[in-house]
């Protein structure tokens, strides 16, 4: 059982992990490169520890204490106690849900082990935003995909927004990087997958004609808010498909049209 120790001073060592996390840049190298990454919030942070991620420390400000007791009871992890102000003068904004939690990251599997046994998966080409990232790592978990796939740009699917905005999704649904990308495709391939391209590119057929729910393996394949997919990416796919639009709308934001596309490929 940790004993909650409180903490007066920002530049505190103890507290490093948690430094400028609104420092989008620097957090993107640092946590990779330092194996770890920040869950927020209750929730998110019980989802991180039922995942099987392992707990570095733990900041929290004195209302938290009681809801995180059964927490607190189970770690050898340090617990940081924090007035508000410090909270936010460390990390750079309003910790509003009052708890955080640096913890380690896993080893990335190969995309062969996370689509073994998978029947629909999504393959995600340069999402940097990371808000749209989480938002399709929840829908992925909602509907049924069993995978996602990334391209080497794609943005970090454990960055401290991502997280939130998926509420711990990206703990849930097994993920891998394709690289060298598009070529990395290749295991999809073999795998059996027909690679469906989301583009409202002439020549595409909508989901329905392509009776994605019917194959027996699929890949949907989506790009980068505005841009899509890019002519590598398209020319590697088996299919091009859309979600019909109407009023003249030809497009919808990545994470919505990610939504109703996952719903309608699943085999039901």
């Amino acid at each position: 059982m940790s004993q909650p120790s409180t903490v007066t001073d920002p530049r505190d060592l103890r507290l490093a992990d948690y430094t400028d996390l609104t420092d989008v840049e620097l957090r993107r190298r640092r946590e990779p490169a330092e194996g770890l990454f920040i869950a927020e919030g209750e929730k998110v942070i019980r989802r991180a520890l039922s995942a099987g991620y392992r707990m570095r420390s733990m900041l929290l400000t004195a209302k938290w204490l009681d809801v995180m007791a059964d927490l607190i009871a189970a770690t050898e992890a340090p617990v940081h106690l924090v007035e508000p102000a410090l909270a936010e003068q460390v990390t750079g904004y309003h910790v509003h849900r009052g708890a955080l939690a640096s913890m380690e990251r896993k080893p990335l599997p190969a995309a062969a082990e996370v689509l073994a046994g998978a029947r629909r998966v999504a393959v995600l080409e340069g999402l940097v935003d990371h808000t749209n990232l989480g938002a399709i790592f929840r829908s992925a978990a909602a509907l049924g995909m069993e995978a996602v796939l990334l391209s080497p740009d794609c943005a970090d699917p454990l960055y401290r927004r991502a997280v939130k905005t998926s509420m711990g999704a990206v703990f849930s649904v097994p993920y891998a990087r394709l690289d060298p990308w598009p070529s990395s495709l290749e295991v999809l391939r073999a795998a059996g997958f027909e690679l469906l391209a989301l583009t409202p590119a002439e020549g595409s057929v909508t989901l329905a004609e392509a009776a994605a729910h019917q194959l027996p393996r699929a890949a949907l394949m989506l790009g980068a808010e505005g841009d899509g997919l890019t002519p590598q990416a398209l020319a590697a796919a088996t299919r091009r498909v859309r979600i019909p639009m109407s009023l003249g709308i030809d497009s919808l934001n990545v994470g919505a049209a990610a939504a109703i596309a996952f719903y309608t490929v699943h085999p039901g």
